[in-house]
């Protein structure tokens, strides 16, 4: 025999000493747990799951945390608003020659310097009107000045021609026969123009007001005694007051209401008047603020001013005050930024400010428009006019630890029951399994159901919420308490519990300690699934009606409220961002689930 044979016959027998070590050192690599975390970061998919589910668990972790949820919201100026930013996207032509500008309560619109009508945001009212269709005979006029209602436009022209559009079914365009130019009356000519809910509302050079629209609703009569003597208007959502020249506070219509009793105070020296939703704020002489109506947002919550006002605006639930030294504040309800003023606009010299319902435009000496306010909803509004992103955030939140309980609830059962079964055996394996079986054979969703109706409104949304985690984690338990059993059946076996036995141990810590362990990585597979498994019994109990209700926002109640053919065709957004969101969620969690089964199965892998 060769040399090289015998060396090489040697080496295989006996190996070297550096070989043995070379071994011992892949031998501690290829370990396996290390061998499983090593396949797990291999896989592409799972990797992919992991980033994903992470990702959306930060986000329904931290957002919320910076986008606090008001679950009393609701606002019927902002329902069913698709996604977008541009409600305060001025066109750029309109910056320099600003004539007006004016808000509804999802659009806005302007008139430039010579005569030209702008709308942007989303001006559409309903499925066949949209405000941004300016009648032609409006492109043709001069328009100097407008005002935007809930559901359409009002516009007056240099020659004081009166055009109304947008919404026109309630008589939002019956226009007083006075301010109709003939040949008999004449022309008057209109200072101020103001637009409410479905009203409008005008202020003629020789004092008189004169409002239209929707009588049902407001009260659009104005006794004659205050005509001839009107300096401005201020419209409310469906009523008014009205400043006269001698510098008295008036209710002009007929209707007792919130706003008929003005403030003693107001009788003398006021110079300015404006209007929120459910307030209206008269301004003195010496500065001096004084509300009346129904102030529930904050508005007569006034802050501390450098300086007296000498002018003020009225939003839909907040006020904006030009100060006698040039500073702009804002103040009431601050749920869309609305009263937060930036720091530029104090920086600025303002000439003028435009008001209204959430946006505020103040106007610079050199013509630069300065914004603040709500721009949109990136992710749209539902049929109450709530913010869908705040609501899938929260509602993520909800749905993730529903699931995380009540998985946790179901592994403690599954693993205790199944340890005690599958180690045991016997009388006591017998038992456990039946038990096992018979709370397995119970058809989940309805006996959710029944239980859900016979309990009905008796207890809150939270104690619903943990009686769901609590059902959910009590109904899950059996395939957990089998997977342990068979894995421990298997173990129980070997020789390292024989040992473990032999020592003195006692069993709990056998079956807890020793045995338990090995099984570990099946566990890890059953619960990740189990997890998804949790979330989407409750999204379909939440769905169904039977889970969490609203105002509580969750994925399933998300659904379940977007659950008729209207929302389905003409508001997609309302389920389109939930359903993408929870079905990412639950594919990377099953992706994950997969991916570490595949890690800790050789034999998936080809080996």
């Amino acid at each position: 025999m060769s040399e090289k044979k015998k060396t090489s016959l040697i080496q295989r027998l006996f190996g070297n000493r550096n070989e043995a070590v070379d071994i011992l050192a892949e031998e501690q690599i290829q370990s396996p747990s290390k061998m499983m975390f090593d396949n797990f970061l291999h896989n592409r998919l799972g990797m992919t799951g992991v980033i994903g589910f992470f990702v959306i668990l930060m986000i329904v972790s931290i957002v919320p945390i910076f986008m606090p949820i008001n679950l009393g919201e609701s606002d019927n100026t902002q329902t069913n608003t698709p996604p977008g930013l541009s409600m305060m996207a001025f066109p750029k032509e309109l910056e320099g020659h600003v004539a007006d500008i004016s808000n509804g309560p999802t659009f806005g619109a302007g008139v430039d310097t010579d005569g030209n009508v702008y709308t942007w945001g989303h001006t559409k009212i309903s499925k066949v009107i949209n405000v941004s269709a300016v009648p032609m005979e409006v492109q043709r006029a001069n328009i100097v000045m407008l005002a935007c209602g809930y559901d359409h436009i009002v516009a007056v022209d240099d020659e004081n021609n009166v055009y109304v559009w947008g919404n026109t079914r309630l008589g939002q365009d019956n226009i007083p026969s006075e301010l109709v130019p003939s040949r008999t009356r004449g022309t008057k000519e209109i200072i101020q123009l103001e637009a409410g809910y479905q009203i409008s509302g005008a202020v003629t050079a020789d004092g008189e007001a004169y409002l239209w629209g929707n009588e049902n609703m407001s009260d659009v009569n104005v006794h004659s005694e205050y005509q001839g003597h009107v300096k401005k208007m201020a419209i409310t959502t469906s009523y008014y007051c009205l400043l006269l020249d001698d510098g008295s506070v008036v209710y002009g219509g007929y209707k007792a209401n919130a706003f008929s009793n003005v403030p003693s105070s107001l009788k003398k020296d006021v110079i300015d008047i404006a209007a929120s939703s459910d307030t209206m704020c008269g301004l003195k002489k010496d500065g001096t603020l004084v509300f009346w109506g129904n102030g529930t947002h904050g508005e007569n919550n006034v802050p501390e001013m450098s300086s007296k006002p000498v002018e003020i605006y009225g939003g839909r639930w907040h006020y904006t005050a030009l100060l006698e030294n040039g500073d702009v504040i804002s103040w009431g309800s601050n749920a869309h930024g609305e009263t937060d003023v930036p720091k530029a606009v104090n920086d600025a010299q303002i000439d003028t400010i435009f008001s209204g319902y959430f946006q505020n435009y103040a106007v610079t000496k050199e013509g630069k428009i300065l914004t603040w306010g709500l721009k949109g909803y990136v992710l749209g509004t539902d049929n109450l006019g709530r913010d869908i992103l705040t609501r899938l955030v929260h509602g993520g939140k909800t749905t993730m630890t529903v699931g995380f309980v009540a998985e946790v609830i179901a592994l403690f059962i599954g693993i205790v029951t199944g340890g005690l079964a599958g180690y045991f055996g016997g009388t006591v394996d017998l038992v456990i399994m039946r038990v096992a079986e018979v709370i397995g054979s119970l058809p989940f969703l309805p006996f959710a159901l029944l239980l859900s109706a016979i309990i009905g409104s008796r207890i809150d949304v939270q104690l619903r919420m943990y009686l769901i985690m609590v059902v959910l984690g009590l109904l899950s338990w059996t395939g957990v308490c089998r997977l342990v059993r068979a894995q421990i059946l298997a173990e129980r076996e070997k020789e390292f519990v024989l040992a473990a036995q032999a020592m003195g141990v006692k069993e709990g810590s056998i079956i807890f300690k020793h045995i338990l362990p090995n099984v570990l990585s099946i566990l890890l597979v059953e619960a990740t699934l189990s997890f998804a498994t949790c979330m989407l019994t409750e999204s379909s109990l939440s769905y169904l009606g039977f889970g969490i209700s609203p105002p509580t926002p969750t994925w399933g109640n998300m659904l379940n409220g977007a659950n008729n053919s209207i929302v389905i065709q003409q508001y997609w957004w309302q389920w389109v961002f939930v359903s993408i969101i929870f079905g990412i969620c639950t594919i990377c969690i099953n992706l994950v689930g997969d991916a570490i089964r595949d890690a800790v199965d050789p034999k998936s892998l080809g080996r």
